[in-house]
C-alpha cells in the first residue's frame, strides 16, 4: 500500500487500465529487401552515445563518443574490447560499426528491431545474441523491458541498448577497479558477465512482481475492492511477459555452450551453467506467481460474487418485511365501503400497529434463522 493506505498507486491502476502492448511498425519494412537498415520499436533516448572500453591483464583505455564517426581514427591497444551503445535510432551509425566490425547486414537489421525474441545466431566470424533487460518502476511496480543486443567476436564484445539505464555499470566498475577475472579472461567472459548482469536484475523484478501480490492479496478485503481487478491484470500480463522473454534465453546459454572454442573456452561453461540455473528459478518463480495472480483473479471474483449475494439477500430481507405492511395497506385501499375498522377513529393506528407487529416477528424469525447477521 501507499502511505495514503490505499492498495496500489492511483497512476499504477490507470496505467493497467489504459496500458497496451505496442507493436513494431512493419508497415516501415514492407517492399524492402533483406539486409535494410530500418529502426522498429519507440525512441527511448533523444542522445546515442557510444563508449569503449579496451582492456587485457596490464591496463584498461576507456572512453566516450558522441557519434562513432569521432572514433573512426582510433587503434586498439589491449587484448579485448568492447563498444556499447546507447540509443538505435540511426541507421547510419549501425551501418558504419557493421562495417569496421564485419557484421552482416541482417545482424544489423535485428539490432534495429527492438521487439526480438531472444535468440543466438552463429555468423561464423562472429556469435549475435539478443535478450531483454527488465527493470521495476519503483513508483507504480510497472516492470518494463528493453532489447539487449549482444556481438561476440574474437577479440570483441559489442552491446547495443536502447537507453541509459545503469544495467552494466557494475561491470564497467570492475573493469575499472580489476576487481577478480574481469580482465584476465576474454571476451567470452565479459559475454557472460553481460548476460549475468540481465539475469540478475530478473530477480529484482521479481521482488517487485512479488510484493505487488501481496499487496494486492491484502487489499482484498478492504472496501471498493473492484478497483483491484486492474492492478491484477496488470501483473498477469507483467509475469506473462516476463516469462516469454526469459524462457528462452535458456537456448542462448545453451548455444554459447555448444559454440565454436574460438569464441567461448571451455573454461567459461562453469559460469554460463550457473547463468543457466538462474534462468531455472527465474522461470520457476515466474510459474509460482503466474499461478498467485490467477489464484488472485479467482479469490477476487469468488469475493464479488459473495458481496453481491450478501446484498441481494439484504435487499430481499427488506423487501420481505415491507410486504405485510404494503399487504394491509392495500386491503384497506379497496374501494369498498364495508370494510372493517375503515369507519373507525382508531383504525389507522390498528393497522399501523399490525404492520410493526407482522414486521417485527418475520424480523425475529429472521434473526432466528440467522439470516440479519451476513447483512
Amino acid at each position: 500500500m501507499d502511505q495514503t493506505g490505499a492498495p496500489m498507486a492511483t497512476k499504477s491502476r490507470a496505467n493497467a487500465r489504459t496500458r497496451r502492448i505496442k507493436r513494431p511498425d512493419y508497415a516501415k519494412k514492407i517492399g524492402q529487401p533483406p539486409g535494410v537498415l530500418v529502426h522498429l520499436g519507440e525512441i527511448k533516448t533523444e542522445h546515442p552515445a557510444i563508449t569503449l572500453f579496451e582492456f587485457d591483464d596490464s591496463g584498461l583505455h576507456e572512453q566516450r563518443f558522441a557519434s562513432v564517426l569521432e572514433s573512426r581514427d582510433y587503434t586498439p591497444q589491449h587484448r579485448v574490447l568492447w563498444l556499447n551503445v546507447y540509443g538505435l535510432q540511426e541507421p547510419e551509425v549501425m551501418s558504419e560499426i557493421g562495417r569496421r566490425f564485419g557484421l552482416h547486414p541482417l545482424t544489423l537489421e535485428d539490432i534495429l528491431n527492438t521487439h526480438q525474441r531472444p535468440k543466438l545466431d552463429d555468423y561464423g566470424n562472429y556469435l549475435y545474441a539478443v535478450a531483454r533487460a527488465w527493470r521495476a518502476n519503483p513508483e507504480t511496480g510497472e516492470v518494463i523491458s528493453d532489447q539487449v543486443s549482444i556481438v561476440l567476436g574474437e577479440s570483441f564484445v559489442l552491446t547495443f541498448q536502447e537507453q541509459p539505464g545503469g544495467l552494466f555499470d557494475p561491470i564497467r566498475e570492475r573493469l575499472r577497479k580489476n576487481v577478480g577475472a574481469a580482465r584476465e579472461r576474454g571476451p567470452d567472459y565479459l559475454a557472460y558477465s553481460l548476460l549475468d548482469a540481465v539475469v540478475d536484475r530478473y530477480f529484482n523484478c521479481l521482488d517487485s512482481l512479488a510484493g505487488s501480490v501481496e499487496r494486492v492479496e491484502d487489499a482484498m478485503n478492504q472496501p471498493r475492492m473492484s478497483r483491484l481487478i486492474g492492478d491484477i491484470n496488470r501483473l498477469k500480463h507483467d509475469t506473462r511477459e516476463l516469462r516469454r522473454t526469459v524462457w528462452p534465453l535458456r537456448e542462448v546459454v545453451a548455444g554459447l555452450q555448444r559454440a565454436d572454442e574460438r569464441f567461448v573456452r571451455r573454461s567459461t561453461d562453469i559460469y554460463l551453467r550457473d547463468v543457466h540455473d538462474h534462468i531455472v528459478q527465474v522461470v520457476e518463480s515466474l510459474d509460482s506467481l503466474r499461478d498467485a495472480t490467477g489464484d488472485l483473479l479467482d479469490l477476487h471474483l469468488s469475493l464479488e460474487s459473495q458481496r453481491l449475494n450478501v446484498e441481494v439477500r439484504a435487499l430481499t430481507v427488506v423487501s420481505m418485511l415491507f410486504m405485510p405492511a404494503t399487504l394491509i395497506s392495500g386491503i384497506f385501499g379497496m374501494n369498498f365501503h364495508s370494510i372493517p375498522w375503515l369507519e373507525r377513529a382508531d383504525g389507522f393506528w390498528l393497522a399501523i400497529g399490525m404492520m410493526l407487529f407482522i414486521a417485527s416477528v418475520m424480523g425475529l424469525i429472521f434473526w432466528r434463522r440467522q439470516w440479519l447477521q451476513s447483512t
